[in-house]
């Protein structure tokens, strides 16, 4: 089995979640988070700004580290075991464009219910609960508006 690591980031801007449509030669692979490899010489923050970056054209901020999701899948002959590490992040606005080298073909910002049905994994289900809880317990401490507004 071969280990790999990737980051991503759970967006939050004014209540809504940045979501990813993922559809391969016409093939549905579901809505997703943005997430990508570790580079060499990244740290895991680094990647995953820029991949929220490349795969959505969002500029966010890391507000805090959520957890890490693992899970197998399998490629060229191999089992690959996958961890990823995410953080809850902010942007200044709605934009999104989605990266069609990566397949890609929609984003967009989705209330938290909405955000729930529509993801494909169950693990980044599991994010999304515990992003979106330390998102409204920093909003009703009064710290979430002044990261998101400032600038």
């Amino acid at each position: 089995m071969t280990e790999a690591t990737s980051c991503g980031g759970v967006v939050i801007f004014r209540g809504k979640i940045l979501l990813l449509y993922k559809n391969i030669r016409g093939r549905y692979e579901g809505w997703v988070f943005p997430k990508g490899t570790v580079e060499p010489g990244e740290s895991f923050q680094e990647t995953a700004l820029r991949e929220v970056r490349e795969e959505s054209g969002v500029e966010a901020r890391i507000v805090s580290y959520v957890g890490t999701s693992q899970y197998t899948f399998h490629a060229a002959q191999e089992e690959i075991l996958k961890s990823v590490h995410w953080y809850l992040m902010t942007a200044d606005s709605y934009y999104s464009k989605p990266q069609r080298e990566e397949y890609f073909l929609d984003s967009g910002y989705y209330k938290y219910h909405e955000a729930f049905h529509l993801l494909k994994f169950s693990n980044e289900k599991q994010i999304l609960e515990t992003a979106y809880g330390e998102y409204q317990k920093q909003k009703r401490a009064g710290l979430w508006g002044f990261t998101e507004h400032r600038g």
